[in-house]
């Protein structure tokens, strides 16, 4: 008797969509059948009318843990991502302390272990100094490496340009790829002083002391060091039209560099600070900038050159995000809002208005996020021997973004209020049915991921 069947569902792949039943034991799929000659199992599914997804990840969030659970914590940052049809999630490193060591490493996996709904991977950070435990935290099990170019939150300096040269050479000895949070700080740290200096307190200002060609600069020198050094690459959140165009002309020149945006971007433009009197609440590090710059990225995201989706979901207290009201002083708050909940909602809302196909989005949300970390063939996709991670979701079913019922300790969101096209009804991870029709149940299944050998 298999542990789970999921039947009668559209079974969509990157390639395809056909009506079909998932056949999952041990943890493992067992088989994709279309006959419906079905053998018994513990638990049956009836998918009819629903579309079957490869487990969908999220690639970028900040659980804040260890160090700053005040803002969030694994059981609930992993809860509000089994409510939003996430089954993987890979976890910023940005923590205190940092996880730029193999005991930072060690001593996060131990404070997770048990509490999550969903299945994780860390991320480790460059820092300056830290070279010698590159090859220590791939031995450990880091999915990747991230540097921080631009400030955000944390304050974790990068390394000199000649160190991150140094350190992408010996990580391109273990296989795996450094993220990149693309800005110039030079720049963003005079333009901020000018505008304060300026008496400029208003929301807009965070969006002028970030512009476009900050992101582009620090893209720019990225790709030149990945090539320099035969390094992997990736872009995290990437916000701007040049920022598109740079890694469009990187990955034509051989450079092994890819690009991930998130919804906000695409949905959201800068002037919704003011327009709809959102302000702090849509601050944000790269900012959301104008419609020129979404409807690149929307290109992007179709010709291939952004491959992965991932949230940046970046939760915060009421009091850190209105810290002066969300039109007073835009300095004081802090940058970010939770997006793990949100997210495939929001996505599946444009590929109801056609925007884009419901298989790409399984491209962009699965197995773009599982072949830049390392978890492919096991992660992103639904074939033999892959895990039992499946979304499934309801593209007929209609409803709206409520904060205030969000899973997160944090309950602000510019997407607050947003009417939605498309839900997921079921979030399985491993044969575990952790959500079923909104409600998250059971017990914390969740185990950290490391990259497949």
């Amino acid at each position: 008797m298999l542990d789970l069947i999921v039947k009668n569902g559209t079974i969509v792949s990157p390639a395809a969509s056909h009506r079909g039943h998932v056949l999952i034991d041990d943890g493992k799929v067992l088989e994709i059948q279309t006959r419906d000659d079905l053998p018994p199992a513990e638990r049956v599914i009836d998918a009819t009318g629903l579309h079957v997804l490869p487990g969908l990840i999220d690639p970028h969030v900040h659980f804040r843990v260890p160090g700053l659970g005040y803002k969030e914590d694994f059981e609930t940052g992993s809860r509000a991502a089994a409510a939003g049809g996430i089954t993987t999630v890979i976890d910023m490193p940005n923590v205190v302390p940092p996880t730029a060591t193999v005991e930072a490493f060690h001593a996060k996996a131990q404070h997770v272990r048990g509490g999550a709904y969903v299945d994780y991977g860390f991320y480790a950070v460059l820092i300056s100094g830290n070279s010698d435990q590159i090859l220590p935290l791939a031995d450990a099990g880091v999915v990747g490496y991230k540097i921080f170019l631009g400030e955000t939150v944390g304050n974790i300096p990068a390394p000199e340009d000649g160190e991150i040269i140094d350190a992408w050479r010996i990580m391109a000895q273990t296989g795996l790829r450094c993220g990149v949070h693309a800005e110039d700080n030079g720049i963003i740290l005079y333009l901020r002083k000018k505008l304060q200096n300026q008496g400029r307190r208003d929301p807009l200002a965070h969006l002028e002391s970030r512009p476009a060609v900050a992101e582009a600069e620090a893209i720019s020198r990225a790709i030149l060091f990945a090539r320099e050094a035969e390094s992997k690459l990736m872009i995290y959140h990437m916000s701007s039209a040049e920022g598109v165009e740079l890694v469009r002309r990187g990955k034509a020149s051989g450079v092994d560099v890819m690009a991930e945006t998130g919804p906000h971007y695409l949905l959201l433009e800068g002037e919704d600070m003011v327009r709809r009197q959102l302000g702090s609440l849509m601050k944000i590090s790269p900012p959301v900038r104008s419609r020129e710059h979404a409807d690149a990225l929307w290109r992007g995201l179709l010709d291939g050159t952004i491959e992965v989706l991932g949230t940046d979901h970046s939760p915060h207290t009421r009091e850190e995000k209105l810290a002066d009201a969300p039109m007073g002083d835009i300095w004081k708050a802090m940058a970010g809002w939770p997006g793990v909940e949100t997210a495939v909602p929001l996505m599946l809302t444009q590929v109801s208005a056609g925007l884009l196909s419901l298989n790409h989005y399984v491209k962009v949300q699965a197995e773009g996020a599982a072949r830049a970390w390392g978890l492919w063939p096991r992660k992103g996709h639904l074939g033999r021997g892959a895990d039992g991670d499946v979304t499934i979701v309801d593209l007929r079913r209609e409803g709206t973004i409520d904060q205030e019922t969000l899973h997160s300790k944090s309950k602000v969101t510019p997407f607050h209020g947003f009417r939605v096209t498309g839900m997921p009804v079921y979030t399985i991870v491993r044969g575990h049915v952790v959500m079923e029709r909104g409600r998250v149940s059971g017990r914390p299944i969740g185990e950290l991921q490391r990259p497949v050998a």
